[in-house]
């Protein structure tokens, strides 16, 4: 009797132990899959990067959608957006194994990306979130995150508050996630010039320096567009409406290729001189862009060498340089603004004549 009482009691201990590990893995299964990443993305109100080279930028929302970088510049939303679903759907893979963790943890303290998370988040929530009331912005996460692993599949990480960093991946993603966290806020920014539809377009003018007799401007009269030649402001009668169509279409997600001070010799002597062309677009809020055009060199010290313009071999035959609003240098593609750069009688129509001087 003695013998299988205990033989029972041994039976119900190992029970208990068995069901305790369950509990345990279960339990760090289920945190590997619920805190780490950021269920509710719409409720991020702001988000702070930097790096140790003292990089550093603030995206912050505005309304329901428009994000903004440092307070200044309207961001780039697809890549925004791309961020936003990373925290939404990044994973802990695994906790770095204990004998490792010092090495990662040096190799974070030396190169990580510090991520701030900004949320507006209830000083009550009862009820499963039934409730919830006096709503807040507070920080709730913050992430140092670290290289890629040997096979390029996941990145480390160290979220503040944990004791040992992991390995975070996305499911089904085949690549690490480091590169997502961008801390150069040229990059942020958002790449769109205008983006008017012909309703939203008042007026537009294309002035080309090197040919006045061929600037022109386009001005909406409520029923179509007029044109006018700007030198003596006369009036085109005629021109065609295909061409002129297509034109006025350009300006919608209009977008320039990338900011030129990240391009080896953007500060050339080539934008030093007169603009190739002026661009001048005008919305029925009153707001102008200007969008002024340079060639762009093969090499910089061509146009000292080869002033002529229009030699093939002297300049980049697929981009050029553009400065808006007289503060910002970016490239701009040909082929985008193909539609846009034209000479007033690229307008013209077969009765319509224009004098070139």
């Amino acid at each position: 009797m003695k013998k299988r009482n205990i033989i029972i009691i041994a039976g119900v201990a190992l029970v208990c132990i068995v069901a305790l590990v369950v509990a345990l893995q279960g339990s760090r299964k289920a945190t590997f899959k619920q805190n780490y990443h950021i269920e509710d993305t719409a409720s991020i109100t702001r988000i702070f990067l930097a790096d140790k080279q003292e990089h550093e930028v603030l995206l912050t929302r505005e309304g329901d959608s428009t994000w903004m970088v440092d307070n200044k510049y309207e961001a780039n939303q697809p890549l925004v957006d791309l961020f936003l679903e990373t925290l939404h759907s990044m994973r802990i893979r695994q906790q770095v194994n204990r004998n490792a963790v010092p090495t990662v943890i040096k190799d974070l303290s030396a190169r990580a990306i510090k991520v701030e998370v900004y949320q507006r988040v209830p000083f009550i929530n009862w009820f499963g979130g039934r409730l919830q009331l006096f709503k807040h912005e507070k920080l709730t996460r913050t992430y140092y995150v670290g290289r890629e692993t040997k096979d390029m599949l996941g990145s480390y990480m160290f979220r503040e508050g944990d004791k040992v960093p992991c390995v975070i991946y996305i499911p089904g993603f085949r690549g690490f996630l480091t590169p997502r966290f961008v801390t150069d806020p040229l990059k942020w920014r958002s790449h769109t010039i205008v983006d008017l539809d012909a309703k939203s377009i008042a007026r537009i003018e294309l002035e080309i320096p090197a040919e006045e007799s061929e600037s022109f401007a386009v001005a909406n009269n409520g029923a179509g567009f007029d044109m006018e030649l700007l030198e003596g402001h006369r009036k085109v009668m005629a021109f065609d409406t295909a061409r002129m169509a297509a034109f006025i279409a350009s300006f919608t997600w209009l977008n320039f290729d990338e900011f030129a001070s990240i391009v080896p010799n953007s500060n050339d002597s080539s934008l030093v001189g007169t603009p190739r062309t002026i661009l001048r677009i005008t919305d029925t809020a009153g707001t102008t862009r200007e969008v002024c055009t340079y060639i762009k060199y093969v090499n910089p010290n061509d146009i000292d060498v080869i002033p002529d313009s229009d030699m093939y071999e002297s300049f980049d035959v697929n981009r050029l340089y553009a400065i808006i609003d007289r503060k910002d240098t970016v490239l701009i593609q040909y082929h985008v603004f193909d539609n846009i750069l034209q000479p007033a009688s690229y307008f013209l129509g077969a009765d319509t004549k224009l004098e070139i001087k």
